[in-house]
């Protein structure tokens, strides 16, 4: 389907998925997509089965203008690519408003325009008057629609305008019949400001549902698009839909302006896995086909948008189904439905087991099978580990988000932990020139710091001593421990050290405190985390480092040499 052509329109109990993480996401502080960024989304979201995927805003925003212009040569398969724009100016007619005719000539099939829906917004925003701003919206959506391009119309602070209803009387609904009159195939009640709760938002998309279908307009469809100001942007939709909305609007990891828009993709599975209706196409293997691609569309347009969707979000994080409570792990290890809502496997996501302070058995043994080690049986090793892990914890280690130390500790107490290497000693110096009386003038980027480091450890059957430098202690040891180990193990060239993270766990004892580094090393492939306690910040570093490069090694099925 190109994204000239025309979609089917939702109803009964299919709802239209509306996209608009392109357009409405992008307002996030911090994002930016480029034309080929949205080309790459727009491919994700057409294969996870939306029904319209707004792009942008030809004629206002030059990218959106290149981008309808190489639209042109998609060929969409479930989607329908929606042009963004306004209705026209106060007093300009129609045909002549130049944002309108920088919509049709972009070439899209299918165009959503913005429309005030509330009268302090059209007096003061637009500074017109009520009547014009109605004329506004028919004429806007007449223009287009005579055009043949389906017409949508977003009704801009819909449920504020509602509060300010005199006498039963909604400008806002006036506004929808205005547009359904004129041709517009959905109108979409906007939450604009995030603060309405789902039961009015229910109450008020009722209304408007029975105000289209009394007027004549049953083929025109409602819509909902939340903002989360209030925490409520899913719920506000679901609620929507379950009082008529048959389109849903919101944005991939519920980016958007302030605290973001409804997350589409837990609106996605909520429907799909909660309810009668229905938000993916095809019958009921291929959604659930496309259901699986949830957490992999999270995953792309996150690292797409460079901005790393939360791991605790419903359904496609990554911690959206880990488990940390012993009484959780043994009851899992029973049956895994007793502490999820759903299979994480449906979203695509999996279960991961957290081992703490609060691990018992069942949590050290399921978690042990997540890593592909068989400890089950070994009753002794088991309890030994639990007990390791809560001493450990108790000084400041956390396993929880160091599945790779935990690795090597369960390693270890099953005698299965290999010898790539054996340190002799480390040691690393900083250098810094003192600051003189220009030490608050601007400076190039360049560091007055020096750092070096050496370590001196056997590998394969070698002695190697090896002087790191760097811009600092850490860095000046990274180097130095990769360069000796490389001879022996070229493999830990593709390592690479991806967070790095430092925790004072006792504040109060000063410089004397205990400090706990985690970190993230990736080869490409796999990621894993190490961490590493002391009581100075370069010993718990070493720790994590050599941690790290011993799972990098096992993960990437090395043996010693």
């Amino acid at each position: 389907m190109g994204p000239g052509s025309a979609a089917p329109t939702a109803g009964g109990d299919a709802i239209a998925i509306y996209d608009t993480t392109l357009r409405d996401g992008a307002q996030q502080q911090g994002v930016s997509f480029t034309v080929g960024d949205k080309l790459a989304v727009i491919a994700l979201l057409d294969e996870l089965g939306a029904a319209y995927i707004e792009a942008g805003w030809p004629g206002a925003i030059p990218k959106d203008t290149e981008l309808f212009a190489r639209a042109g040569g998609l060929e969409l398969s479930t989607a329908r690519l929606v042009a963004f724009g306004a209705t026209r100016r106060p007093g300009v007619p129609a045909a002549e408003d130049p944002g309108l005719r920088a919509l049709l000539d972009c070439g899209a099939g299918a165009i959503t325009l913005v429309a005030k829906s509330d009268p302090l917004h059209v007096e003061r925003a637009l500074r017109t008057t009520c009547e014009e701003n109605l004329r506004m919206v028919a004429d806007s959506t007449a223009l287009l629609a005579g055009a043949g391009r389906e017409t949508m119309i977003d009704l801009e602070h819909f449920f504020d305008g509602l509060r300010r209803d005199a006498d039963g009387h909604s400008y806002g609904i006036e506004a929808a019949l205005a547009a359904a009159r004129a041709g517009a195939s959905a109108v979409i009640a906007c939450d604009t400001n995030g603060g309405t709760l789902p039961d009015v938002i229910a109450c008020a998309i009722a209304r408007l549902r029975r105000a289209l279908d009394a007027a004549g307009h049953p083929d025109c469809v409602v819509g909902i698009h939340t903002h989360d100001d209030s925490g409520l942007a899913v719920a506000g939709a679901m609620a929507a839909v379950e009082a008529g909305a048959r389109q849903v609007q919101g944005c991939v990891n519920g980016m958007g302006e302030r605290t973001g828009n409804a997350e589409l993709l837990t609106v996605i599975a909520n429907l799909e896995l909660k309810t009668r209706f229905t938000a993916l196409p095809g019958d009921e293997a291929e959604r659930a086909r496309r259901l699986a691609e949830l957490s992999r569309v999270s995953r792309s347009v996150g690292e797409i948008a460079n901005r790393a969707p939360s791991t605790r979000q419903a359904y496609a994080g990554a911690r959206a189904f880990a488990h940390k409570a012993g009484l959780h792990a043994s009851a899992i290890r029973v049956d895994p439905d007793l502490y999820q809502h759903i299979d994480p496997a449906r979203v695509g996501n999996t279960m991961s087991m957290l081992v703490s302070e609060m691990a018992g058995r069942a949590s050290i043994e399921l978690k042990a099978r997540e890593l592909g080690i068989d400890a089950s049986g070994d009753d002794d090793v088991l309890g030994r580990v639990a007990e390791a892990v809560k001493a450990r914890e108790a000084v400041g280690y956390a396993y929880d988000a160091a599945d790779g130390s935990f690795e090597l500790l369960l390693r270890h107490a099953l005698g299965e932990l290999p010898e790539y290497f054996r340190v002799e000693s480390w040691q690393a110096s900083v250098r810094a020139a003192p600051l003189g009386s220009d030490r608050f003038l601007p400076v190039d980027g360049s560091t007055l710091t020096q750092a070096e480091a050496t370590v001196r450890l056997r590998a394969g059957g070698r002695r190697f001593a090896v002087l790191g430098e760097g811009n600092g202690p850490v860095n000046a040891l990274d180097a130095a421990l990769c360069d000796a180990l490389a001879e022996v193990y070229p493999e830990i060239r593709t390592f690479e050290l991806t967070d790095y993270k430092v925790r004072i766990l006792d504040a109060e004892r000063g410089t004397r405190a205990i400090i706990r580094v985690l970190i993230d090393l990736t080869d490409g492939e796999r990621t894993w985390s190490t961490v590493g306690v002391g009581t100075d910040i370069v010993e718990a570093t070493w720790e994590a480092l050599t941690d790290g490069h011993v799972v990098g090694l096992i993960r990437a099925g090395v043996s010693p040499r």
